[in-house]
């Protein structure tokens, strides 16, 4: 019996996986990373002063980005970059946006993160800083490198943690670093007190309400994510959100509730590899 726990918990936890890896919607950022993935990565709450003061090389990323785009691309990147390194001042900074959006047109979330930071630490605003701290969070999620993870994360919480020095209201602000605390900046509850309060005082708050729901899951509280779950789904239907609570129904013997979701989050995503994952499933659930 504990054995079959043990492997629909490892499946449950693969398929999140899957999700992050093929879904993972850019206006939902800093979800929870599964454990399978984060290996290199400290535990919450166990950054040490060592990870985190690791430094990302802008020149090496840059090269690495390259060889995994066309030539043509890669050469208007070079243009741009020696473009960036001859100028000064507000030039500079216009030169490095450039960069920044270049880089994220081709899916290359680490060079396009670091030069949102050189921005924001050139042009000291709040929107800089959140801009920053949103790529920043997109690198952390999608980078397969254990060794740059606890830099990313260390660079995003400083990121928001500017921003808040702004403007200690800003939900966007606090919901980023409470994401980059839970995730291992800090204390974990101290992460979730945070994005409480962000949703206590705006319950539409999706990005607050979707990490909160899948920290939920990570944790085994499946009722509170399916809670969590059902009101992100009245207020923007999205392929994570019917993913994530199927994932909960399921985890609760809940199958026909959790083929329901899975199916939707399918029709939505219009995903194959995805769609083949779901419908076995489906077919596992029905039996």
């Amino acid at each position: 019996m504990t054995s079959n726990i043990r492997t629909k918990q490892l499946l449950i936890v693969g398929a999140v996986a899957l999700l992050i890896a093929f879904l993972f919607t850019r206006d939902i950022k800093g979800l929870v990373k599964p454990k399978q993935e984060t290996t290199g990565t400290p535990a919450a709450g166990q950054l040490t002063a060592n990870t985190a003061a690791q430094n990302i090389n802008l020149q090496e990323v840059s090269a690495a980005g390259k060889n995994v785009i066309n030539a043509s691309l890669a050469a208007e990147i070079t243009t741009l970059e020696n473009t960036y390194k001859s100028t000064s001042g507000a030039d500079q900074i216009k030169a490095a946006q450039l960069l920044a959006q270049k880089w994220d047109d081709v899916e290359q979330t680490v060079p396009s993160a670091l030069y949102l930071e050189i921005v924001a630490s050139k042009e000291k605003t709040l929107n800089n800083w959140l801009n920053a701290g949103g790529r920043l969070m997109k690198a952390f999620d999608t980078t397969q490198d254990s060794i740059m993870q606890p830099a990313l994360l260390q660079k995003a919480n400083t990121a928001y943690t500017n921003a808040m020095a702004i403007d200690s209201n800003s939900a966007e602000a606090k919901t980023g670093l409470g994401i980059t605390i839970v995730n291992g900046m800090g204390m974990p509850m101290k992460g979730i007190a945070m994005l409480l309060d962000v949703v206590k005082k705006d319950p539409k708050n999706l990005k607050a309400q979707m990490s909160l729901g899948t920290f939920a899951i990570k944790s085994g509280q499946f009722d509170k994510a399916i809670v969590r779950f059902t009101d992100i789904i009245a207020q923007k239907p999205s392929p994570d959100a019917y993913f994530y609570l199927a994932t909960a129904y399921e985890n609760l013997g809940k199958n026909k509730e959790a083929v329901e979701a899975y199916l939707k989050s399918k029709k939505l995503a219009a995903n194959p590899t995805l769609s083949k994952f779901i419908d076995k499933r489906v077919a596992e659930l029905s039996k």
